[in-house]
């Protein structure tokens, strides 16, 4: 390293962390303030992504200063202006390491478990410890986690305002001082015109663009295209109902579902589509045409196994503020009247128990029976609101909807 400037590394380490952070600040902002729309979950899935580079590269950062030396300050410089730029240089420290740790206890503790996939591909663990607190002293972690990370975002604007402050002073109204050339070798101190203060100030111009522009995919069903019904899904296998005792003549039919069959729902997120299916089912059922009144059909679905085709979505889906899958695992519809409405069409109508609440609920569908197989389909709706299904900010209705549409389509042979 030469003595009148850094380190070529220093230098690179420098101008990207620079550059992350101004792209950072603006991310976080973006996101808070689309927090409940997909698109600010995807901003903000970049905003973890980006800021876990930056603790890399400042980590990074750190070590290189510690065991090589900078430059010396320019003699020029007055006391006070040499003990600011110390504050300040440490400072950024705190606030280039603080904020991603900061945040990363956020995440940890957060009621809305949601997975960090580190660009969209490489998984990110929670801090060790808090994601298993108990539900108080979590949400303590995570109120002060907060508190911090938000007072350090605005300590960095306050930083970097006095950062650049203090670079334009020196390059512009000091010949004296080379204080510019030290991090853009080769840079004219009292030059406004620097080609070099020239390309930084179009770097931050782009960057800042790029960070109010910037518009990650966010996460859709992959298991359709948005505009396919719910009944056009990949099939998914329902575990098969077991075995029973041959049908007594003049009873109604038993029936075991076929590989194949789906069970699958539909709602949006900001008005885009999300479509879905349980991969995990099974039904018994009982059924005739002309014994209705001694018919029944019981359906019991495993919650943690609904599927959009998203990993990060899927994997919040089973927690508390959703299905609750840990105390109520199971989902249970179960039917015993049914009425005949037209030609090969009927009404199922039963109780669905669904994360501890049980509600009536009916299910129109379509049957078509030859010989000894039976082709079903039907849709209904519910309201995940009565069953308890989105707890918290979730609660409200104006970003997932309070209606969400249920689909069977099932093939069966009789026993």
């Amino acid at each position: 390293m030469t003595r009148d400037r850094y380190s070529l590394v220093a230098i690179v380490l420098h101008w990207l962390i620079a550059a992350a952070i101004v792209f950072q600040l603006i991310l976080g902002w973006r996101g808070h303030g689309l927090r409940t729309t997909l698109e600010g979950f995807s901003l903000i899935q970049l905003h973890k992504s980006v800021g876990v580079t930056i603790l890399a590269l400042s980590l990074a950062r750190l070590a290189w200063r510690l065991t090589h030396r900078p430059p010396p300050e320019p003699e020029t410089l007055a006391p006070w202006e040499r003990r600011l730029a110390v504050a300040t240089h440490w400072g950024f420290y705190v606030i280039m390491i603080g904020l991603p740790l900061s945040g990363w206890v956020v995440v940890s503790t957060s009621k809305i478990t949601i997975p960090t996939l580190l660009y969209g591909v490489v998984p990110w663990p929670h801090v060790p410890g808090l994601a298993e607190l108990a539900a108080p002293a979590k949400s303590a972690w995570n109120l002060v986690a907060y508190g911090v990370h938000k007072s350090l975002a605005w300590t960095a604007w306050g930083l970097l305002a006095l950062h650049v402050a203090g670079a334009l002073k020196h390059q512009l109204f000091s010949r004296d001082e080379p204080v510019l050339a030290r991090m853009a070798p080769g840079a004219k101190a009292g030059r406004w015109l620097e080609p070099r203060l020239v390309a930084i100030l179009l770097a931050a111009g782009a960057i800042t663009t790029t960070g109010f522009l910037v518009s990650p995919p966010v996460p859709v069903s992959r298991l359709a295209p948005a505009a396919a019904p719910v009944a056009a899904l990949t099939p998914a296998t329902a575990t098969p109902a077991p075995v029973a005792a041959p049908t007594v003549p003049g009873e109604p039919s038993r029936w075991a579902v076929a590989p194949g069959s789906t069970l699958g729902f539909a709602t949006a997120f900001s008005g885009t589509p999300i479509e879905g299916r349980f991969q995990r089912w099974r039904a018994d059922i009982v059924f005739d045409p002309d014994a209705l009144d001694r018919s029944n059909v019981r359906v019991e679905i495993e919650v943690a196994s609904a599927d959009t085709g998203d990993s990060q979505r899927d994997e919040v889906l089973p927690s508390g503020d959703w299905f609750d899958a840990a105390s109520h695992p199971k989902a249970v519809f179960a039917a015993r009247r049914f009425r005949k409405t037209g030609t090969d069409r009927y009404v199922a109508e039963g109780e669905l128990t669904l994360r501890g609440a049980t509600k009536p609920l009916r299910l129109p569908f379509t049957l078509k029976i030859d010989g000894d197989t039976a082709r079903l389909t039907g849709v209904t709706s519910l309201d995940r609101t009565a069953f308890g299904v989105g707890q918290g900010e979730w609660t409200n209705t104006d970003q997932i909807p309070a209606k969400v549409t249920i689909s069977v389509d099932l093939t069966a042979r009789r026993r």
